[in-house]
């Protein structure tokens, strides 16, 4: 009898598991419809906290889907997005919906939400739905995007203005993001730097905190003529249109943020040979600054920590990327002709991968 009740148990704990999993997408949803309606921005709006009448009231909902609302909340704080507090006259009265750490982070000038609204757009979630098909195509092949869409997601958002300015938009928030902690938390890895290449920069977001924090460093964006094209005039950033497995302006450092997860090692190696014909030697202070994921790299006892890692490293895919573990950025850095390198696990999922010529 207890053989039998432990074995339903395990069965009931692996159908929990396989729900778990497959219903994992409509949290995702959840959160873009807090996106789409900036729910966030209505519960900033009455001072962080909020009750589900004023919520709707600010996102315009239409009445007859208010009940819907809250079952939107109630996904979205059971997941940790907001936080909610028992009604103060007993069960008659509205619950009150605040802000937690991470819909903080989806309001104000320098928020995610850009970011986010990008990687939950159809365009790039549909590639996914058939992820199992493409896996069973020979490499080199076509991208998880290129399969879906017919074309490269840098040609789409070429011919796409409107999900170019997503992708644009999106970029630049999240170096509003991490760089602000970078030049906060990592700003010895500017000191001794004069002057410092951007490489496939975009508008030029990463290269303008880092020639704001710090003064000393003069600082320019190499990337391709049409998004050079769109560059902002009114910076202290120098905008230089070309082609990174061609050339790489000469300058003391050369910064690569998430740049070389988009590429084969082949391609990675070529691009990092490009960068070190572009800086002096070690001792001369040259080196190559990489903002990336070292996948298995930082808090080892976190399982969010983790699983954000490989997931990404999954979704990379749509552009047959990949995020590298230690062992993976060794090989390319030494398959480079570089001499050393040192990780600094200070961004979260993501690290800084200084390499020195």
């Amino acid at each position: 009898m207890e053989l039998t009740k432990n074995t339903n148990q395990a069965m009931l704990d692996g159908q929990l598991e396989l729900w778990h999993t497959t219903f994992a997408y409509i949290k995702s949803m959840a959160l873009k419809s807090a996106l789409d309606l900036r729910i966030a921005d209505a519960v900033h709006h009455h001072g962080g906290t909020a009750t589900l009448p004023q919520i709707a009231t600010k996102i315009s909902l239409h009445p007859s889907k208010v009940p819907c609302l809250r079952r939107l909340m109630r996904v979205l704080t059971v997941s940790g997005i907001f936080s909610i507090e028992q009604p103060a006259g007993g069960d008659d009265g509205e619950h009150v919906y605040g802000l937690t750490p991470a819909s903080r982070l989806l309001v104000g000038s320098r928020n995610m939400a850009p970011f986010l609204t990008m990687m939950l757009d159809g365009i790039f979630v549909s590639p996914f739905l058939a992820f199992g098909e493409w896996l069973q195509h020979g490499l080199p092949d076509q991208s998880l995007f290129e399969m879906k869409h017919g074309q490269t997601v840098w040609e789409f958002a070429d011919q796409n203005p409107t999900f170019g300015a997503l992708g644009n938009e999106g970029m630049v928030s999240d170096s509003n993001f991490v760089m602000d902690i970078v030049v906060k938390e990592c700003g010895d890895v500017f000191q001794g730097v004069s002057s410092l290449v951007d490489v496939a920069g975009g508008l030029g977001g990463a290269a303008q905190a880092i020639a704001k924090a710090f003064p000393h460093v003069k600082c320019s964006v190499l990337d391709l003529p049409h998004v050079v094209a769109d560059a902002p005039a009114s910076t202290n950033v120098k905008y230089i249109a070309g082609d990174m497995f061609e050339s790489i302006p000469p300058a003391n450092a050369v910064f690569l943020k998430w740049v070389l997860h988009d590429w084969g090692d082949a391609e990675c190696v070529k691009i990092l040979k490009n960068c070190k014909k572009a800086i002096p030697p070690k001792e001369a202070g040259g080196k190559v600054i990489i903002l990336d994921m070292v996948v298995g790299a930082g808090s080892s006892s976190n399982l969010k920590h983790k699983e954000t890692q490989v997931l990404f490293d999954i979704f990379i895919m749509y552009v047959n990327g990949i995020e590298r573990d230690e062992q993976e950025w060794k090989k390319i850095i030494f398959e480079a002709g570089f001499s050393d390198y040192k990780i600094l696990h200070v961004l979260g999922v993501r690290s800084i991968i200084e390499v020195y010529p």
